[in-house]
């Protein structure tokens, strides 16, 4: 009989034996939130290195961008979407050609920047496009105010949020199209999906694990090779109750072999991240305090 009220005395502390108890499981509501007149600001890194080999010859490009990623709120719809400026308040950027000395450009020191960041420079503290962004992260609308190279096309700003409150463990999913080059010069639709997780929950701060999985089979290296960039996977951090990224981190590692016969090969790798930076306002207020 001990035996017996032990083993029950187990389930009930686990939440096995009464539904409703410790086995419901704890749901969260993720959404963004924004304040009219606040900055946003994100420091952003971007490495990538691609190694090019092609019969005896092979290759070795890297470059690196550091940047202050800005999003300044104009004003907040009553659905709760905002209507911020989306800019590039600084960029610092390196390129170690294959052949040749490093070039770089650092925005807050040059004043004039080397041949080819010419794009990039007119870019950097000037409002890049006006967004409208709703509290699940779909651009409702994007006005572009610069047209360049340097500037984010026409794809998502940030990771889209579940339409219902998730528990640990569940994922929810943003098909995609990525459009490639045929050899005959037409345009090919390769179907890909973005996988999101909601892998904990410590202290207000969800962690939420992304992969990105191609649909389309690919068994051409040319399209595969125009495909690697796009196949990320990584951590993304999301403050709960403020309604925002405080960071993420994208990664690649991919090798494709004969995209140019069968003694080429690719090896491409990348790394993307972003901090949340603190409000000014906030620290100078907790610098007073603490002082």
């Amino acid at each position: 009989m001990k035996r017996i009220l032990t083993v029950v005395t187990v389930f009930v502390l686990s939440g096995w034996f009464f539904p409703g108890t410790a086995a419901a499981e704890q749901k969260y509501t993720l959404r963004y939130q924004f304040r009219p007149g606040e900055t946003l600001r994100w420091n952003v890194t971007h490495r990538a290195a691609t190694r090019t080999t092609v019969s005896d010859h092979t290759e070795r490009v890297e470059t690196e961008t550091r940047s202050v990623k800005a999003w300044r709120v104009r004003s907040l719809r009553p659905d709760g979407a905002a209507v911020f400026e989306h800019m590039v308040e600084s960029v610092d950027m390196r390129q170690r050609p294959a052949v040749g000395k490093e070039i770089r450009y650092d925005s807050r020191t040059d004043a004039k920047p080397p041949m080819g960041f010419e794009d990039a420079a007119a870019a950097v503290g000037v409002p890049l496009s006006i967004v409208t962004l709703d509290p699940r992260g779909k651009v409702l609308h994007r006005e572009r105010k610069v047209t360049s190279a340097a500037t984010p096309g026409n794809g998502e700003m940030t990771i889209p949020l579940p339409e219902k409150p998730v528990a640990v463990g569940q994922s929810w999913s943003l098909p995609c199209d990525i459009q490639v080059t045929l050899k005959t010069g037409g345009v090919k639709t390769i179907k890909a999906v973005q996988q999101f997780t909601l892998e904990g929950v410590k202290t207000g701060v969800a962690t939420i694990r992304v992969a990105t999985q191609i649909y389309t089979p690919l068994s051409d290296p040319q399209i595969e090779v125009q495909v690697v960039e796009r196949e990320t996977a990584g951590v993304v951090r999301f403050d709960i109750d403020a309604g925002r990224i405080l960071s993420q981190q994208m990664d690649v590692d991919k090798h494709v072999v004969g995209f140019q016969g069968g003694a080429s090969s690719i090896h491409y790798q990348m790394r993307f991240s972003e901090e949340l930076l603190p409000e000014p306002a906030r620290t100078a207020r907790k610098n007073k305090d603490e002082g």
